[in-house]
């Protein structure tokens, strides 16, 4: 295999290698202001806040954190959906020395407990709604402090005074926090903290910035080690690889939650190391959405491919202008041909499919936004000081071009591991590469394609079968709106192939309509042997469909069968 061949396919303006520097993740909120004072860094439902002001909150944020007595290394979670609320309290937890908890605000008490437990929480930051849950788990955790805010905190008049009868008729929900004790409003914390700098010593290469909780999709979630320089490395490789962006010029849509990596590093980190504006959304609701790019005109968008699809299929999409949008890179989930393409029309800008996983922070490949023909079914070529190799289930060697093995990372945006789990840790990392747990191979110019999670290949009647394959041949199918392919529990072949498909409003079709489709585009064996139509998947909050849900559902199924009978 030729070293690093992918780096012939390099437009020039990409390096094969950055310098990463040795300045901490924070500082580049303090480049912004200095530089960009009185440019608008957040637009949030009306609501304009400058560089400045976002420097100034996050200090006397951190001031504030000190006062309650955190450390250096301490853990600060962070409890919010996509507001100003949360990047303050990101920024201001780094200035303060703490490192960052993302916390999912949809996790309900018994995930929430395991999550604050295993990584050591001192302090949480979190929405007034929510609450009650934090403070239902609190006594069984290390938790000392909450902090709380609400959405009208940073909402302009008069939809900071309407937005709590809102929230009381649409969520059933009224909480009234006071400050006092081991409470805490962040209103009255920005009220009262001065904006004063805290000296830090930071080594970026040990010290963490980020404990990143997996999905958890198999087993308990694992907190990932993130160090200042893996964030600064993958945002700094964001940069170079959309280098047709200009610093302080471009906005950036933020659906893309804060609390999955992705969003963290392409909306979050990048938005303020670039000075970008970030308009921000609290939750993915597709009128909001439209609206919201029709009216703000955001040039760059990263999202999930769900999101596409969302906006792809609804009725009212002729009504909005969605052609600022320039550049996307899609993640979170392979990324159907069909809906890239149509997606590229509509806006006429540029969607390509990118790669990653929490462990490197998380992007480790992608397409060429520019000057490059796209590689259609690729998820592209390695980014800058990133190596990536195919390696034999077997022997654990690289493999050549074309040959289907596990795909294995090295790089500066890698954790440094799983946070009290040296074991864990230990099983990942094989002669100095990550293990990704996807199954793949790389072409002979170096482009990679993931045929599909290894945990996910189906095994029927002896034949090796990937989802991803079945799945992109269904979305080629007029009607059909999202599908996905899982194994299931079969008594002759071990497993067998089943499609759950939700379909195009208004649609209609039949499985022997699908089952002829599909057999006309791969091998019978690959055919599925069930379709189960749905009104809507199982999904993260970024998205990401939960196949191994689908798969629990049917083993509880077939158990219920048997109990029956």
């Amino acid at each position: 295999m030729e070293e690093r061949n992918w780096l012939n396919e390099y437009p020039k303006e990409i390096p094969a290698t950055l310098d990463y520097g040795t300045l901490p993740l924070q500082s580049y909120l303090k480049d912004a202001a200095t530089h960009y004072p009185y440019k608008s860094a957040i637009h949030f439902m009306g609501k304009e806040i400058t560089f400045l002001e976002l420097y100034e909150d996050a200090l006397r944020f951190a001031n504030y954190l000190k006062g309650l007595g955190v450390e250096k290394g301490d853990r600060i979670a962070i409890m919010l959906p996509n507001t100003p609320q949360s990047v303050i309290g990101y920024f201001g937890a780094l200035f303060a020395g703490g490192v960052v908890v993302q916390t999912n605000p949809l996790y309900m008490e018994r995930e929430l407990e395991y999550q604050m437990k295993d990584s050591g929480t001192k302090i949480i930051l979190t929405m007034d709604a929510l609450y009650p849950r934090v403070a239902t788990i609190q006594s069984k955790t290390d938790i000392e402090h909450v902090i709380v805010t609400a959405i009208k905190d940073y909402l302009p008049f008069p939809k900071n005074i309407i937005y709590p009868y809102i929230q009381k008729r649409d969520l059933g929900i009224s909480v009234n926090v006071r400050h006092g004790g081991q409470v805490h409003l962040l209103t009255e914390i920005l009220k009262t903290s001065k904006p004063v700098e805290i000296p830090l010593e930071v080594d970026i290469e040990k010290d963490l910035a980020l404990l990143q909780y997996t999905g958890g999709t198999t087993g308990f979630p694992k907190g990932v080690m993130l160090t200042h320089k893996n964030l600064v490395a993958n945002t700094k490789m964001c940069k170079a690889w959309m280098y047709k962006c200009k610093k302080g010029e471009e906005s950036v849509l933020g659906i893309l939650p804060f609390f999955h990596v992705y969003g963290m590093t392409t909306v979050l980190i990048l938005a303020v190391m670039e000075a970008y504006k970030m308009i921000l959304l609290p939750k993915f609701d597709i009128q909001t959405v439209l609206k919201t790019i029709d009216k703000q005109k955001p040039t760059l968008f990263p999202g999930a491919p769900t999101m596409y699809i969302a906006i792809l299929n609804n009725k009212d999409l002729h009504k909005y202008d969605l052609s600022s949008i320039h550049s996307c890179i899609s993640g979170s989930a392979p990324l159907p041909v069909e809906i890239q393409d149509q997606f590229e029309k509509v806006t006429n800008g540029k969607l390509v499919e990118g790669y990653g996983l929490t462990e490197t922070s998380p992007v480790v490949h992608a397409n060429f936004l520019w000057d490059r023909p796209r590689i259609k079914g690729s998820i592209g070529v390695p980014w800058p000081d990133t190596d990536a190799a195919i390696l034999s289930m077997d022997t654990g060697e690289p493999l050549p071009p074309n040959e289907v093995g596990e795909i294995a990372v090295k790089g500066p945006q890698v954790m440094k591991g799983y946070w009290n789990r040296p074991d864990e840790t230990e099983n990942v990392f094989k002669n100095g590469w990550l293990l990704t747990g996807d199954l793949g191979y790389q072409d002979e110019k170096g482009y990679f394609y993931i045929v599909d999670r290894k945990k996910d290949m189906i095994i029927a009647g002896g034949y090796n079968i990937y989802p991803r394959e079945v799945e992109e041949v269904l979305y080629e199918h007029r009607d059909i709106q999202e599908a996905v392919v899982a194994g299931v529990p079969d008594p002759y072949r071990g497993e067998t192939v089943k499609a759950y498909i939700v379909l195009k409003e208004g649609k209609e079709t039949s499985e022997e309509e699908l089952n002829a489709f599909v057999r006309k585009h791969l091998a019978a064996y690959k055919v599925p042997r069930s379709y189960e139509f749905r009104k809507e998947l199982p999904k993260t909050a970024v998205g990401k469909i939960l196949r191994r849900s689908l798969v629990e559902e049917e083993k509880e199924k077939i158990s219920q069968d048997k109990r029956e009978a």
